[in-house]
């Protein structure tokens, strides 16, 4: 049963995170430049976009290289955290009670759990590969 929930978890982060991977491919990610430049950051980072929101999740769904997969997941979610919610980051929305980062929060916890539990047997590698 286990593993059927490690399935589970990988499923909905990859799934859920993959419709944001799409959004990248039908606009691209140039749009990024823009808050990267405005913390100093190089506009190549970029890129790390497209690899954490359309390869990372494609590599959760077959269970292939599952935990620096989901760390890739974990770090670009973070990095939204500071560079789009910014200072909105913990302050409660009067109408949700919720903080203005519970998405990206969510994402990262769900992504460290799946690093640290790895990706069961219903995965490619079968959960037996040193990064899976």
């Amino acid at each position: 049963m286990t593993d059927v929930g490690k399935l589970i978890l990988r499923l909905a982060v990859a799934i859920l995170l993959g419709f944001h991977g799409v959004s990248k491919l039908r606009r691209g990610i140039a749009w990024m430049a823009g808050p990267l430049q405005a913390h100093h950051l190089p506009t190549l980072l970029s890129y790390g976009v497209f690899v954490a929101e359309v390869i990372a999740p494609l590599l959760l769904i077959i269970g292939f290289l599952t935990r620096p997969a989901a760390v890739v997941i974990a770090f670009e979610l973070s990095m939204a955290l500071y560079l789009v919610v910014g200072a909105k980051t913990f302050e409660i929305n009067p109408q949700t009670g919720a903080p203005g980062g519970e998405l990206q929060f969510l994402y990262i916890f769900a992504a460290l759990s799946i690093a640290f539990l790895g990706s069961g047997r219903f995965a490619l590698s079968k959960g037996k590969g040193r990064w899976d």
